[in-house]
C-alpha cells in the first residue's frame, strides 16, 4: 500500500532537512507500506526549492509540484490530492508544527474502516491565548451557522482514502475552504488528539487578511444564513419603521408633539445606513465568488510537476 504525504511549502528552508529526516524515521516503522513524499513549492522565494531539488536527487520518494506564483497554501493542499498515487493521503504542514510522528496513529484508525481521520488539536503549544481564542470562536461559528461538523478545536492532519480522494476531485470549487468541503463529503470519520507543537524555525505566513478570507470561506459556501439575516433585519426595520409612523400619527390625533431632535434622527440614519452597507457587502460576497466560478480561471498554475512528464512549457492545472 502506497501513503502519500503531502506537504505545502512556502519559505521553509529552515524546517525541511530536519522534516525530511523525521518523514523518513517515520516511514522506516510503516515497513508494510511504502510512501511518497509530495511537496508543493507555493512559490517560495528562498532556498526551498533548492532543497527540494537535492532532496529529490537523493530519493526517490520525494516528488515535487513547484508554482508559477503564490497561490496559497489550500490551494497546494488541491494540487497534491490531485496528482497523489496513494492508496491514502496524509496532509500536514511543513513548519513541524504537526509532527509527523502522529502518520502511523493515523493510519492505524483508517485500518479499522474510517475513511477521513482528523488529527484534532489537544493543545498548540507557542500559540497566544488571542490565536487560541479566535481558533475556537472560528470552528465554534462554523459548527452552529453552517450545515458541516469539524472538530471544535481545529485540525491541521487529515488523513484521507482514495474514495474521499477521489470526491475531492470531482468537486471543483474555487472559494471553499477545503477541510470544511472534506467534511461535508461525509464518509465514516474518525480523529486522534495530538499537540500542536511551536515552530521549528521561520514565521507564520498566516496574515489576519488570510485568515478572514479563510473565514468567509468557510462560512459562505456552506451558509445561506447571512442570506436569511439580512432577510430578517430588513423585516425588523421596516417594522420598527411602521411602529413608529404609528406612534407619530397618533400622537398627530392627540395634538402631541413629535419627539424630534438631530442627533436622534443621525442615529437612526447612520444604523440603517450601517446595516444595509454591511448586508450590500455581504451579498457582494456571494456575488463574487459566483463570478469568480464562472469566469474558469485556473486555481493555480503549475511550472514544475516531478509526478508527471517534465516538459518546458508551463502546465495550467484547473480545478
Amino acid at each position: 500500500m502506497l501513503v502519500s504525504v503531502i506537504l505545502p511549502a512556502y519559505n521553509e528552508e529552515e524546517n525541511l532537512p530536519l522534516l525530511y529526516r523525521r518523514l523518513s524515521a517515520v516511514a522506516e516503522q510503516l515497513r508494510e507500506h511504502s510512501c511518497e513524499f509530495i511537496f508543493i513549492d507555493d512559490c517560495s522565494s528562498d532556498r526551498t526549492p533548492a532543497i527540494l531539488s537535492d532532496l529529490k536527487m537523493n530519493d526517490p520518494r520525494v516528488e515535487i509540484i513547484r508554482f508559477a506564483r503564490n497561490c496559497g497554501s489550500l490551494a497546494a493542499v488541491e494540487a497534491g490530492l490531485k496528482f497523489c498515487r496513494g492508496d491514502v493521503a496524509i496532509v500536514m504542514a511543513t513548519d513541524l508544527q504537526d509532527p509527523p510522528e502522529i502518520i502511523p496513529r493515523l493510519i492505524d484508525e483508517w485500518r479499522k474502516g474510517f475513511k477521513t481521520v482528523w488529527g484534532v488539536r489537544q493543545k498548540r503549544e507557542g500559540e497566544s491565548f488571542l490565536t487560541v481564542a479566535l481558533s475556537r470562536v472560528h470552528y465554534y461559528l462554523m459548527n452552529r451557522l453552517t450545515n458541516v461538523v469539524q472538530p471544535p478545536t481545529g485540525a491541521d492532519v487529515v488523513l484521507l482514502d482514495r474514495i474521499i480522494i477521489n470526491a475531492m476531485k470531482s468537486s471543483p470549487e474555487k472559494n471553499s475552504e477545503i477541510f470544511m468541503l472534506i467534511a461535508w463529503l461525509g464518509f465514516s470519520q474518525s480523529s486522534i488528539p495530538y499537540v500542536k507543537e511551536t515552530r521549528h524555525a521561520g514565521y507564520s505566513k498566516w496574515t489576519f487578511s488570510k485568515k478572514l478570507k479563510v473565514f468567509f470561506d468557510s462560512l459562505i459556501p456552506f451558509s445561506f444564513i447571512p442570506l436569511r439575516l439580512m432577510s430578517l433585519m430588513g423585516v425588523l426595520s421596516s417594522l420598527t419603521g411602521l411602529l413608529y409612523g404609528t406612534y407619530v400619527f397618533v400622537n398627530a390625533f392627540r395634538d402631541e408633539a413629535s419627539i424630534a431632535g438631530w442627533s436622534s434622527l443621525m442615529i437612526v440614519i447612520l444604523l440603517l445606513g450601517g446595516f444595509q452597507m454591511a448586508m450590500m457587502g455581504m451579498l457582494g460576497e456571494y456575488l463574487w465568488r459566483t463570478y469568480d466560478e464562472t469566469r474558469k480561471r485556473p486555481k493555480y498554475v503549475t511550472e514544475k510537476n516531478t509526478l508527471l512528464e517534465d516538459k518546458p512549457s508551463l502546465k495550467v492545472e484547473d480545478q
